[in-house]
């Protein structure tokens, strides 16, 4: 780190009441008469503060935070330079639609995302709200400026809760279940998952097997645009093998298909640079991001080559609260404090300390069927004692565990089996390790080690 990284809240871990305690359990009665039972909620506390890799909940409770509600915060959820510059764009104006009059924050996001993205071409940007409306608005761009309707994406995947989005994530419940019929011309195409697939870490050979059910179920010249996440989120953190995602960027160019890198929950420091792609030395035609571009400001991007983005007509793009100035201002306050603090340095040292700790755990205990991913962006995926089987329930179990002891962690993937760890980047090491040191306990607690 090129900087000291303060903190306004103390970084312990501190329990004064069991989970929930009273003050939660009467928002949740409250919650339960007001708020629509289809929105759901990982853990039964309910934040006041948070700091760090702290959240504090309406009881007193310290909790230790492994979820950056997911993988928004990055740089704290209570930044000071993030807060500031909320609270002075707010004094100017909260709003006047860049649509109707702009202003320069937006100007100055779009710059720093056309600098920082992958590649040294010239590039254009568009700000939206969500991740999954810049899905949508990539595949807009994917599908005018090719002149071509077929969408491809992958097992696994997720992009988003909206129509269009439903359809390009894979799993079912709960983000598609009774809610379709789902946009047309979108196809999903085999993953690399080296943990699970038959071609194991043979990248080069995943890609040619996707490619040729695209061209077989689809042709080339059919194939407006290729989404993939370079490390997949919601599917279970799934770090493609290598030569995939380089294979399939190379087929996309051969054959005039747009390749959208889905950067939503990997970019922005979380896996030790800025966006995933660039451990893959890929230079994606449009990346989208959001989560950790605006330290939990709602805001969204796509950023891609001029020649893409430019063919749009004017009134194409946009969005009444797309590139909001006070989103932009955190926007900008966070792009500093994560080149300030060099949290690609970070995400890199967390890895260090996490990742040895979660083998060591995977070589001690037969529920461990894999550990992976990169920087701030781990997983465990739990099976059944000695199997590959899933193991949903198990992996509940030791979120449920953890939690109890003070820790919120997040589980996720296809199977509902993986669990994942998203700290913040600024978490101290001591705070990591407590929360490291839990989980084990956690896992320790519902697991026989191997070989018993």
């Amino acid at each position: 780190m090129t900087a000291t990284i303060s903190h306004r809240l103390p970084q312990k871990r501190h329990l004064v009441t069991p989970l929930p305690g009273p003050e939660s359990s009467a928002l949740a009665k409250r919650r339960a008469a007001a708020v629509a039972a289809g929105v759901g909620s990982v853990v039964p506390i309910y934040a006041a503060d948070a700091d760090g890799g702290i959240i504090v909940d309406v009881d007193g409770n310290s909790l230790i935070d492994l979820g950056s509600g997911i993988a928004v915060t990055g740089v704290g959820a209570s930044n000071p330079a993030v807060a500031d510059a909320v609270a002075a764009q707010a004094h100017h104006f909260t709003h006047t639609c860049f649509m109707v009059t702009p202003y320069e924050g937006y100007v100055a996001v779009a710059e720093k995302l056309n600098e920082l993205t992958p590649g040294d071409h010239e590039k254009r940007s568009v700000l939206f709200n969500s991740g999954a409306e810049a899905v949508e608005n990539a595949v807009k761009v994917a599908r005018l400026a090719t002149g071509r309707d077929a969408i491809v994406a992958f097992d696994h995947a997720y992009h988003g809760r909206t129509n269009l989005t439903m359809a390009l994530t894979a799993k079912t419940q709960p983000y598609k279940y009774n809610f379709g019929p789902f946009a047309p011309e979108i196809y999903r195409m085999p993953m690399s998952y080296p943990y699970r697939d038959d071609l194991g870490t043979d990248g080069v050979s995943a890609a040619k097997r996707a490619i040729r059910q695209i061209e077989t179920q689809i042709g080339g010249e059919a194939v407006a645009g290729l989404l993939i996440e370079p490390i997949q989120g919601e599917g279970g953190f799934i770090v493609p093998a290598p030569g995939f995602l380089t294979t399939l960027a190379e087929w996309a160019r051969d054959n005039g298909v747009v390749f959208i890198a889905d950067e939503v929950q990997a970019g922005f420091c979380r896996t030790g640079t800025w966006f995933a792609s660039e451990a893959e030395g890929i230079v994606p035609d449009i990346v989208t991001t959001a989560k950790g571009i605006a330290g939990g400001m709602p805001l969204s991007a796509i950023t891609g080559r001029a020649d893409l983005l430019d063919k749009v007509h004017p009134g194409g793009l946009g969005g009444t609260y797309g590139g909001n100035p006070v989103a932009c201002a955190a926007a900008l306050a966070t792009i500093a404090e994560m080149e300030e603090l060099d949290l690609n340095a970070r995400a890199h040292h967390i890895e260090e300390i996490a990742l040895p700790r979660l083998r060591t755990l995977a070589d001690d205990l037969d529920v461990i069927g894999d550990v992976r991913g990169r920087g701030a962006m781990l997983a465990i995926e739990i099976v059944e004692p000695g199997t590959d089987t899933p193991a949903p329930a198990l992996a509940k179990k030791v979120a449920a565990a953890a939690l109890e002891a003070g820790v919120v962690i997040l589980v996720t993937g296809t199977f509902g089996n993986v669990i994942r760890l998203l700290p913040p980047l600024v978490i101290d090491d001591e705070t990591l390790v407590d929360g490291i040191d839990v989980l084990e306990q956690s896992l320790h607690s519902v697991a026989a080690p191997v070989g018993v």
